[in-house]
């Protein structure tokens, strides 16, 4: 009968910081040659155009500012729904897009998009909220929510579209906790603005 020999587990070495070699070796690349690997890999890969975004400040075009904001709450608010009813993970960086895109559209004077998106948020994210154990990322949805709500407090829209969207965000909150205080106060606030 023969025995088996037991033959030990190798284990892989252990990493080391990859800063030193990969600064080395990309000191050794023109600005150009690193310009265009950056916006290759920001290209293909969505997590990495956020973190330059953000870290650059970029400043994007208005249609493309949209286009990224929609693409942002698809991430932030995908989950796998073999998940429901457990604390799943999320693209909280996502939603700190949201939140920086929604602030950009502020300042760009786009406040009707941006409160389109918020509709759009609230549906998608409270959907999300619902379906999760304890609804973990309302504290990353409620800001986004509180910068559009402070630009309508003093915004010169007509009454009557503030308090329909105020209407709309409310009626499309699943949990119906998000921001509800606010928006029935900014809602008021609207109405008794019309009062002769």
């Amino acid at each position: 009968m023969s025995k088996r020999s037991s033959k030990k587990a190798i284990k892989a070495p252990k990493r080391t910081d990859p800063a030193p070699w990969l600064r080395k070796a990309l000191a050794q690349r023109t600005k150009g040659e690193l310009i265009d690997i950056l916006v290759e890999i920001a290209s293909e890969d969505r997590a990495v155009l956020r973190r330059l975004a953000a870290q650059f400040e970029l400043q994007t075009p208005l249609k493309e500012l949209l286009a990224t904001t929609h693409q942002a709450i698809a991430d932030a608010t995908a989950f796998d729904e073999r998940d429901i009813n457990h604390n799943f993970s999320y693209d909280d960086e996502a939603y700190r897009e949201v939140q920086r895109n929604l602030h950009r559209l502020i300042e760009l004077g786009q406040l009707r998009p941006a409160m389109e998106l918020s509709l759009e948020l609230m549906a998608k994210g409270s959907y999300q909220v619902e379906m999760s154990d304890e609804g973990l990322m309302t504290d990353d949805i409620e800001p986004c929510f509180r910068l559009v709500l402070k630009a309508l407090r003093k915004c010169d829209l007509p009454a009557a579209e503030v308090i329909a969207w105020c209407a709309e965000m409310l009626k499309s909150d699943r949990v119906k906790y998000l921001c509800d205080q606010e928006l029935r106060t900014l809602r008021q606030q609207f109405e008794t603005s019309r009062l002769p």
